[in-house]
Formats: C-alpha cells, structure tokens, sequence
C-alpha cells in the first residue's frame, strides 16, 4: 500500500463538548491557512464528546475535504486524542492547539516562522492569559516553575496547547497521563531546540473549561515520572543504589555502634529502638539496590527487545557506497 502524499502542515486538535466553538474555529483556521501557502490538513480528535460536537464535525466535514475526524470510543483525555493525532497525521510539522477558541490560529505563521529559523519545538507563551487568578494561572505558574526547574527544560507556559513540532520528534515520544504537556521536557533527551512565542490567549466565549484541581495533582504525580525518565530510565541503579547505599551505611554504623557496646563494653542492647532502626535500615538498603538492579535488568530487556536506542540522530552525512575509501 503506498504511503498518501505529505503534507506541510498537520493541524492536530482535541474536542471534548465544544459543539459551539467548532464551526467558529474552523473559519478562523481556514482564514489563516490561506495565508500561510503551504498545504495542509486538518485533524480533529473527538474524544468522546457527549454533546453535539460529532454532528457539528460531520457537518464541517462534508462542506471541507482537508479535514479529517477520528471519534475515540470514549473520552480517553487530552493526551491520548493528541496522540491518535499524531499518529494519524502526515505533515512535516504538526501545530497543536485547543478546541476552545482560546488559542487563536492567526498565530500560526509565528509558530511556522521560528520553526523555518530551524527550530524543532516551538511552544506557545500565554503571555497576557485570559483565565482567572487563582484557579487557573496562579496553578500553571506554580507547575511552570516546578517543571522548569525539576526537568531544566526552562519554559514560561508549558501548559499551552499552541505548540508547533517537527513530525520526527513526535515519532520518537509515546505519551501516557498528562504528558502532553511533558514533550518539550521530554524531548530535550534527544537533544532538540525549542523556542517560546509570544502568542495571544483569548477568553473563554462558550462551553466550560475542563481544568480541575486533580488535573494539578495529576500532572505533579507525571512530573516525576517525566524527572526519572529523563535523568535515569537508562540506568536505574543509579538512583536506587543512592538510597540504598545511604541506608545501608546509616545502618551499618548503627550496627557497629551497637556490636561495641554489647561486644566490648558488655551492655545489653536487646530492647534498645536504635536495635531496631539499625536492623531496619539494613533491610531497606538491601531492598533499594536489588529494585535498582531488577530495574536495570528490565531496562535492557525493553531496550533489546524492541532494538530502542540510547541516542538520536539529527543527521547522517555521507560520501555515499561509491565515494568511500575502500
């Protein structure tokens, strides 16, 4: 079967009960994709609405053939509906952004000119956003800054959805959770570049917003999947070896303390806590370095078995099979 012709662009866009908005967002995409004099498409991901947003897609569908609708089963979250996106999309870049006309399309040409500056994320910055205070921005900066500093992949809005990545990039990444908003983080392993724009945020005109508080937590409890990922999913010893060492050695002085007292001074020391914490310790250490090396086994287990590498390649520059040195 041959593969259908690429494309520029692939707009990727997750809808969940935003039957109002559609039809709106749609005439502003079309608006700014005449301008842009690239090909594209247009991917809408119905995650499981249950109001009249798949009628409304339909609808759009059948007057636009460069739109394309993938219905999910049910409302699997924003991850997993960019993701059968990602997979169902042909362009060399892929813009992603919101079904609820927050994010405003005119701002793809600024998304697609830093990529052309030969970027390979270019992650929108909501710099005068339009929610409120204290449910919504003050707890996207708090995360801003947690993910920044935790992940050292410093950006000022890693929660908004205009983002512009090269096609490769995404290829690379499978996401799980909330790890959507994780990909420039995650991606830094393989060593790309990412730039922030300025882009513009809009009020909320219809429907309501499916931010929550556990969306917080969520995204807090990713967070150190995504810090492991990127700091030891290669060698996990690493970081259960420290703990287990450092127990294992608090332990050990215990225990030595202890055997000199009972030993040399000849005090008794069988209903002493510290008996207990010492032996405590002992076992802990012991538990932390065997996970760290069943971890490393599974590492390279999964590492073989699907022939993963353990680094990227930008690009291979060759004197091709007839100009090599023989």
């Amino acid at each position: 079967m041959k593969n259908k012709k690429k494309l520029d662009l692939s707009l990727v866009i997750p809808v969940y009960n935003e039957a109002e908005n559609l039809e709106i967002l749609y005439r502003e995409i079309m608006s700014s994709c005449e301008n842009l004099g690239k090909s594209y498409e247009v991917i809408f991901i119905d995650d499981g609405s249950t109001d009249d947003s798949a009628l409304v897609l339909t609808k759009i569908r059948k007057q636009h053939p460069a739109v394309k609708i993938i219905k999910l089963r049910k409302n699997f979250g924003q991850t997993a509906a960019l993701s059968a996106g990602f997979d169902n999309s042909r362009g060399e870049v892929i813009i992603t952004l919101d079904a609820d006309l927050q994010n405003d399309p005119a701002d793809f040409g600024l998304l697609i000119k830093k990529m052309e500056e030969g970027y390979d994320i270019a992650s929108g910055w909501r710099v005068k956003r339009k929610d409120k205070l204290f449910s919504r921005r003050i707890p996207s900066a708090t995360a801003n800054w947690l993910i920044s500093a935790i992940t050292r992949v410093k950006l000022h809005d890693y929660g908004c959805t205009l983002k512009a990545f090269r096609k490769e990039i995404l290829k690379s990444i499978n996401l799980y959770g909330e790890m959507h908003r994780f990909i420039p983080a995650i991606a830094s392993q393989m060593g790309v570049s990412i730039a922030e724009v300025k882009v513009n945020h809009r009020p909320r005109r219809f429907g309501k917003s499916k931010y929550s508080v556990l969306r917080f937590v969520k995204v807090m409890l990713d967070l150190l999947t995504v810090k492991f990922l990127l700091s030891y999913s290669t060698r996990p010893l690493q970081i259960f070896g420290v703990f287990g060492i450092a127990s294992g050695s608090v332990g050990g002085v215990m225990a030595l303390y202890l055997s000199y007292q009972r030993l040399i001074l000849l005090e008794s020391i069988a209903n002493r806590p510290l008996l207990l914490m010492a032996v405590l310790l002992l076992v802990i250490g012991f538990q932390f370095i065997t996970l760290g090396l069943l971890a490393e086994i599974l590492v390279r287990a999964y590492h073989e078995s699907l022939e993963k590498r353990i680094y990227y390649i930008r690009e291979i520059i060759d004197s091709g099979p007839d100009k090599a040195s023989e």
